[in-house]
């Protein structure tokens, strides 16, 4: 089960990436819901409304870790943006079943050459 929701969680990635909506929309559960700095608890219709944009402005993803747990899962990855600027994010899921029930997004600092940017306070 483990390495199906690594897959699963891979997929989404790739499928984001690929600014597949329709994929994207087909791993989440029909109660799926979406938490992010900007958004508290969407559901699946207002998240695609809200948060669905042309993903052509990522060059890549990198994922860095997956921990699965049960029905649980953290990823770490960097984003490389066309425009130069990079970031790294962790997000937590939950699954139900084959279907990605909940994602928590906590966004990172912004990240350049491997190093951290210091954040305005």
């Amino acid at each position: 089960m483990t390495e199906n929701r690594e897959h699963l969680i891979r997929s989404l990635f790739a499928a984001y990436l690929a600014n597949d909506r329709q994929q994207v929309s087909a791993a989440l559960a029909d109660d799926f819901r979406f938490t992010s700095p900007f958004d508290d608890d969407l559901d699946k219709a207002t998240y695609f409304e809200r948060c669905w944009k042309d993903t052509g402005w990522i060059v890549r993803h990198d994922i860095e870790r997956i921990f699965v747990a049960g029905n649980e899962a953290f990823v770490t990855y960097h984003c490389l943006a066309t425009d130069g600027r990079s970031f790294r994010n962790t997000e937590f899921f939950t699954f139900a079943a084959d279907k990605i029930r909940r994602i928590e997004v906590y966004f990172g600092a912004a990240f350049q050459h491997g190093r951290f940017l210091p954040q305005p306070r």
